[in-house]
């Protein structure tokens, strides 16, 4: 019988290559997606950047609505933020009673996975619970106003020292943007719902004046820095 030869295919291309032109497919991806992340990692750097003056707003316009309210009450709140970070500072770190707090709002919000993530950082969760149970015991005996005040000052800070300490722990880049502008919206949030709170106990305190307030402050800042870069 005659033997049949089949062609000579050829040399296979994929064996001829080196492991350097192999390679470069990869480092074109690696190179791109390096581009890419810097590139967010500035616009997130710069959208935190735009939301300082808000921060700067919203922090005078607390402090100006805190000025409302009778001294000695003042002075329960900021008596309970001193105290927590004299704790915090010199005594210990109460990072089981924050974690504890993010596991009750990740358990809450288990039925939707993003807010799962978002949640624990947007909400002061024994800020709110104390302003919950006050509701309730105002109903019937207010002698403990002040109480409530000293620890709602505690517990307002708390959220927000940890909440600064986890972003800054896990979020990256080499500009730092998405800590800044993470935690610049968190603590916006965080202050204007510790002043709607207080606007519910406090008939002189005002959410819109607040957030009015806030507004024509954040609007004055960029007309200066307008006016400095643009008009002559």
């Amino acid at each position: 019988m005659a033997k049949i030869e089949l062609p000579n295919p050829g040399p296979d291309p994929a064996k001829d290559l080196s492991p350097l032109e192999a390679e470069k497919p990869s480092r074109i991806k690696q190179f791109f997606g390096g581009v890419l992340t810097k590139t967010f990692d500035i616009l997130k750097f710069i959208f935190g950047i735009l939301l300082l003056p808000f921060v700067y707003s919203c922090t005078v316009s607390f402090l100006t609505q805190m000025t409302v309210i009778d001294k000695p009450l003042q002075r329960y709140f900021w008596s309970g933020v001193i105290t927590f970070l004299v704790v915090y500072l010199f005594i210990l770190e109460p990072v089981k009673v924050y974690t504890k707090g993010q596991k009750i709002l990740e358990a809450v919000f288990s039925f939707f996975k993003p807010l799962v993530r978002v949640a624990p950082y947007l909400l002061p969760i024994y800020a709110l619970l104390l302003f919950g149970i006050y509701s309730i015991v105002s109903i019937f005996s207010k002698d403990c106003l002040g109480y409530f005040l000293f620890l709602f000052g505690m517990a307002l800070c708390l959220h927000l020292v940890f909440s600064s300490r986890s972003l800054r722990s896990k979020q990256g880049g080499f500009l730092k943007g998405n800590y800044i502008f993470a935690f610049s919206f968190i603590y916006i949030i965080n202050i204007a719902i510790a002043t709607s709170c207080l606007n519910i106990l406090f008939e002189r305190i005002s959410f819109v004046g607040f957030c009015n307030n806030s507004f024509q402050s954040v609007k004055g800042i960029f007309s200066a820095i307008f006016k400095q870069l643009f008009v002559v």
